[in-house]
């Protein structure tokens, strides 16, 4: 069957590789119709992405139908359509035993540590699948990164009417936003894209956006779309130890800081800088099988609309040609999409 392989960083390569066995115990096998493009796959594909494991068969944010099931599966059935969590956690470790699934101490993602799912068919955990009768495949292959989103805005836990700021209006910047939407925080996004600033505007529909020029006018003029008040919660999405290490800056007193975004260099502050102001640091990984759940839920009840988000899509043949294109901020890329069948 095919496959595609990243080898190394910049070089992916079109392959037939053997089919998979027939599903164990607690297991199912799939078949692939859709796999989203994320930050991490562009990480890895430039060399960036500190997890990454080479040579392997990316794709984790994944549409996709059960084809058969092993014994003991009772929550799916051949036929199915679902997404994927593609978090493999081992159940056991500290993490795990208190419900911290998505940070095992073990943890394996399919598509980062091990294969994933741009092949045709794999098979996996069948608690990692999660149906809907309702969702398109497109959607269902953007269920995880809502979910990244989803799982970090849980993390901040903002009240409503809360000013928060998102730096950084990728995709994982836009899963945020959904959430703070959902949790009817007051939004600001800044990033020095002004196209995306603008998707940001409509359709998404944030309250306010700050163009980043790096000229040190940037708390200022949060100052001033916030009614004279930094936000009280900043969410980092950049995945840019340089941004990181500088969000602490936009953060009113007594407020905290999110990284969600993921970078392999150092992150470095002064002490003070948090210290002074009794600043709240946090982390924000993956997600949990509850954010699936509640996604799935949240798009077929028509609150989260996910048609904004797709706008470049890629067969099998053309994918490897495309997927450069897609990281020029010229091409308007918000969320690419793979099409294996």
């Amino acid at each position: 069957m095919k496959a595609i392989v990243l080898e190394k960083p910049k070089q992916f390569t079109t392959v037939n590789i053997d089919e998979p066995s027939r599903p164990g115990t607690r297991e199912a096998l799939v078949e692939v119709h859709r796999v989203g493009i994320c930050g991490t796959d562009v990480a890895g594909y430039l060399g960036k992405m500190p997890f990454y494991t080479y040579p392997v068969i990316p794709g984790h944010e994944l549409g996709v139908t059960v084809l058969e099931v092993g014994k003991g599966v009772e929550d799916v059935k051949a036929g199915d359509r679902c997404s994927v969590e593609p978090y493999m956690n081992c159940g056991e470790c500290f993490s795990c035993r208190k419900g911290a699934t998505n940070c095992c101490e073990f943890l394996e993602v399919i598509g980062v540590h091990k294969d994933g799912g741009m092949r045709e068919r794999f098979v996996l955990p069948a608690r990692k699948l999660h149906a809907s009768a309702k969702l398109s495949m497109e959607q269902l292959a953007l269920v995880e990164t809502l979910g990244i989103g989803c799982h970090c805005v849980d993390r901040a836990a903002p009240a409503k009417g809360d000013k928060v700021l998102v730096i950084g209006a990728g995709p994982i910047g836009l899963s945020v936003v959904e959430f703070l939407k959902v949790a009817g925080a007051e939004i600001t996004v800044m990033d020095m894209n002004e196209t995306r600033l603008a998707f940001c505007d409509s359709p998404m529909g944030v309250d306010h956006t700050v163009v980043f020029k790096n000229d040190g006018t940037e708390a200022d003029r949060l100052r001033e779309v916030n009614g004279g008040e930094l936000p009280t919660t900043v969410i980092d999405a950049t995945g840019s130890h340089v941004s990181m290490s500088n969000a602490f800056q936009f953060c009113a007193f007594t407020g905290q800081v999110v990284y969600v975004g993921i970078t392999t260099e150092e992150v470095r502050f002064r002490h003070v800088a948090i210290h002074r102001p009794e600043i709240t640091i946090k982390a924000s990984r993956n997600a949990v099988p509850s954010d699936f759940q509640r996604i799935i839920r949240l798009i077929e009840e028509g609150i989260i609309d996910t048609d904004p988000w797709l706008t470049h899509y890629a067969s099998y043949d053309d994918f490897i040609g495309e997927f450069p294109n897609w990281l020029k901020p010229e091409t308007g890329v918000i969320k690419a999409v793979l099409h294996m069948d």
